[in-house]
């Protein structure tokens, strides 16, 4: 593919969340603390993860990757944010552009597929407790992940190959923070028609189908919660899916009906925006902390050892 299709107009202007200076200033401070906490977070998990000997498990492999793909997920747009709220210019190049809906695209694809495959293994470790360990062997588990990331970047791949051939002419005013494919398709003076079903099928595999793979293994679980006799099984069982289940749905309800939107710039639609790429990040690993009693042990521990370490040496160093 040739950037030659691009000539006519060779950048955008985001036009972001506010043209107020003060407003800009508070919008600011909130999104890099927003952007700060959830390096923090997403980097605490994957140490304490790798750390910790009692999460190798499967369920803790596909949360490391999630906690990974968070950090990407966030860093696609925010740092662009941030810089147009203290910028006059709030240009990006088309090249830019493109990349950034690509990056976006195949953070989100992949995320998707990967809250999809961790309701799978909350259904084979609760409808199958005595199976589970042959169910969900090494081999399964790494395809499935590995899968994920290969599913997000084709799909990707795809819209944005068939995005460089758009020719861009006259209107370049994106009413976004950032770029995304429903913002840019309107500002082209070229047939979209190839583009939107490409990502219309784009939303109803890697939004709905894998919303709807969630769903189906939800069914038999949420089954055979209830059939438990006892409260506190009850209770144990369903404290292990409900983590995953807030996750699922401060992504899906988001982005889904952020993509279902007319794209127009409303109040409405920047919302569902900050709340699936920003928000959701920056909440999945507060999420999974604060509601799993072996994620606060492994911190635990992970901090005894620390402080462990760090005693000894200052010990040797006085010695």
């Amino acid at each position: 593919m040739s950037w030659r299709n691009h000539s006519t107009i060779t950048e955008f202007i985001l036009l972001g969340l506010s043209v107020d200076p003060h407003i800009k200033g508070l919008l600011f401070v909130l999104f890099l603390g927003i952007y700060l906490l959830t390096m923090m977070g997403n980097l605490m998990m994957l140490l304490v993860i790798r750390a910790d000997c009692h999460l190798h498990t499967p369920m803790y492999f596909f949360l490391s990757h999630l906690s990974f793909l968070d950090l990407c997920f966030s860093s696609v747009t925010v740092p662009k944010m941030l810089e147009n709220l203290l910028s006059w210019k709030k240009t990006i190049s088309v090249r830019g552009c493109l990349a950034q809906i690509f990056f976006l695209y195949d953070a989100a694809g992949t995320e998707g597929c990967l809250l999809s495959v961790m309701a799978y293994d909350r259904y084979a470790a609760i409808c199958y407790p005595l199976l589970y360990g042959q169910i969900m062997s090494t081999q399964l588990y790494m395809q499935l992940v590995w899968g994920s990331w290969g599913l997000g970047f084709l799909d990707a791949l795809i819209n944005i190959l068939l995005a460089m051939n758009l020719v861009f002419c006259e209107a370049h005013i994106i009413h976004h923070f950032s770029c995304e494919m429903p913002s840019i398709l309107p500002l082209s003076c070229s047939d979209i028609s190839r583009n939107i079903i490409v990502l219309l099928c784009s939303i109803l595999v890697h939004g709905l189908g894998t919303f709807l793979l969630v769903f189906l293994s939800y069914v038999p679980i949420i089954s055979t919660i209830l059939s438990i006799s006892s409260t506190s099984g009850r209770n144990k069982a369903f404290s292990t899916c409900s983590s995953h289940l807030t996750a699922v749905t401060l992504y899906y309800g988001s982005a889904v009906l952020r993509h279902l939107m007319q794209n127009s710039g409303s109040l409405m639609e920047l919302v569902f925006s900050v709340q699936y790429s920003v928000i959701a990040p920056m909440l999945n690993p507060l999420i999974y902390s604060l509601k799993n009693k072996e994620v606060k042990a492994a911190m635990r521990r992970t901090l005894e050892k620390y402080l462990q370490h760090t005693r000894c040496c200052n010990k040797d160093r006085r010695w």
